[in-house]
C-alpha cells in the first residue's frame, strides 16, 4: 500500500536522510531505530506530509502521495512528542475533536480512561497525556500509525495495553510505522535503521520480534 523509494532530506547543508527505500503492506509493523539526529522523527513527518523531501518518491496504493496531500491525510494517524491536546477542554471533549461523530467509549476504554472523560487535560500526568493521544490515534480510522516514541511517558501496564491496541489494529489490516528507543510490543515487526545507528542491534530485533 506504501511505497517510498530513494528518499532524501536535508536540513540546511547536513543530509538527514539518505535514499530511504520501504514498503507497507496490510498488517505491517516498521520499527525506526537510531540515535538522536538520525532522522527517524523527520521520516515520520514527511510520511504523514507535515514536511519535506529533497528527492524521492512516495506513493499509496500506487499513486503519488504529493499530488493530494489532503487525500493522503485521511490515511494516516499521526503522533509527535507533543501531545496536542488543548489544555481548557475535557478529555471527552478533545477527543471529540478527533472522533468526527463517532462514539469514543472504546478508545477510553482501550487506553482506561473513562474516570477521565471529564477531566480538563491541563491536570493530566505526562502518563495520562500520552494515553490520551493515543486514544485521539486510534478514533482517526486511519489505515497507516505513524507512531513517535509512543510509549514515552507510559507504565507497564499502559505499555500492555498498547502492544494490545497495535495488535487488533494490525489484525483488522492497518500499518504501523514507529520510531523507537526501547523495545515496542509489536509482535513480527521489522526493523529500519537509519544512517548512524548500529547495523545490527541483536537485542532490540530480537525483543522486536518475540
Amino acid at each position: 500500500m506504501l511505497l517510498v523509494e530513494d528518499l532524501s532530506v536535508f536540513r540546511g547543508e547536513r543530509l538527514v536522510l539518505d535514499g530511504v527505500d520501504l514498503t507497507m503492506d496490510a498488517g505491517d509493523a516498521l520499527l525506526l531505530t537510531g540515535p538522536n539526529g538520525a532522522g527517524k522523527s523527520t521520516l515520520l513527518r514527511i510520511l504523514a506530509g507535515l514536511g519535506r523531501m529533497d528527492s524521492g518518491r512516495m506513493l499509496w496504493k500506487g499513486e503519488d502521495i504529493l499530488a493530494d496531500r489532503t487525500a493522503h491525510a485521511e490515511h494516516i494517524a499521526y503522533l509527535g512528542h507533543h501531545d496536542a491536546l488543548k489544555p481548557g477542554l475535557t478529555l471527552k471533549e478533545n477527543l471529540a475533536l478527533f472522533a468526527r461523530g463517532r462514539p469514543i467509549d472504546a478508545a477510553l476504554d482501550a487506553f482506561d480512561l473513562d474516570h477521565l472523560r471529564d477531566v480538563p487535560a491541563r491536570l493530566f500526568s505526562a502518563g495520562q497525556k500520552r494515553r490520551a493521544a493515543l486514544a485521539r490515534v486510534l478514533l482517526a480510522n486511519a489505515s497507516l500509525w505513524l507512531l513517535d516514541e509512543p510509549s514515552l511517558g507510559l507504565d507497564a501496564r499502559s505499555v500492555e495495553r498498547l502492544g494490545t491496541v497495535l495488535r487488533h489494529h494490525r489484525e483488522q489490516g492497518g500499518m504501523v510505522i514507529a520510531t523507537t528507543h526501547v523495545p515496542l510490543p509489536l509482535e513480527n515487526s521489522r526493523n529500519l535503521a537509519l544512517p548512524g545507528a548500529p547495523v545490527e542491534d541483536d537485542t532490540l530485533v530480537e525483543l522486536a520480534h518475540t
